[in-house]
């Protein structure tokens, strides 16, 4: 068995000031003020559309990312329904060669007793898993004892829109601790690449 942390990679280029300028002119296109472009004027458009929210014309705009995480945290991230998922496959892939891997619940971590608790679970549903293998069973049998621990893999598409959308509920204070231990970093990592679109979505410790 191995054990992991979550990560996540914002897949493809991303030109942060290239996306405004596209907004720009799709967001201009409804006041046919396209000849009010400027070279600086794409900031402060985008953050008026924003602030009177006229967030339809982000979507326009989509960003991929591929995250590692429990399946556990994915079972929330599906839930979004303006998006396209890609997920690793536990009716396909069989995981009795090199054994399970699992997220570490970094909740556990200053907690001996309960991450050995844990630990002891998680190789007991890699044993269960291994020995309904060996009896014949396939993997999409075999998996029904595989634990929400289970390392999984997920490609995200996602407009801005719903970017915004999806780290205001995951960030936010109430959202699970797993979920937040990706997302806050993420949308930092966001806030990096793509100018003003995220700047006001604030983050409570």
């Amino acid at each position: 068995m191995k054990v992991i942390k979550p990560s996540f990679v914002i897949e493809e280029g991303i030109d942060g000031e290239e996306i405004l300028r596209k907004i720009e002119l799709r967001g201009r296109i409804c006041y046919k003020s396209e000849d009010r472009i400027t070279p600086d004027s794409a900031r402060t458009l985008v953050k008026n559309l924003i602030k009177r929210g006229h967030e339809s014309v982000l979507e326009h705009e989509k960003v991929t990312v591929t995250i590692i995480c429990d399946r556990g945290v994915t079972h929330e991230i599906v839930r979004h329904r303006i998006g396209s998922y890609s997920q690793e496959s536990t009716r396909y892939c069989n995981y009795s060669g090199e054994g399970i891997t699992v997220i570490k619940p970094f909740f556990f971590e200053n907690d001996t007793a309960k991450l050995q608790h844990w630990a002891k679970a998680m190789l007991a549903c890699e044993n269960a898993y291994n020995d309904l293998i060996g009896l014949g069973a396939g993997p999409q049998e075999a998996r029904s004892v595989l634990p929400n621990s289970l390392k999984t893999e997920i490609v995200v598409t996602y407009d801005l829109r719903e970017w915004r959308h999806f780290f205001k509920l995951r960030t936010a204070k109430a959202a699970h601790p797993q979920m937040r231990e990706i997302t806050i970093p993420m949308l930092a990592e966001f806030k990096k690449l793509i100018p003003v679109v995220f700047d006001d979505i604030t983050v409570e410790e």
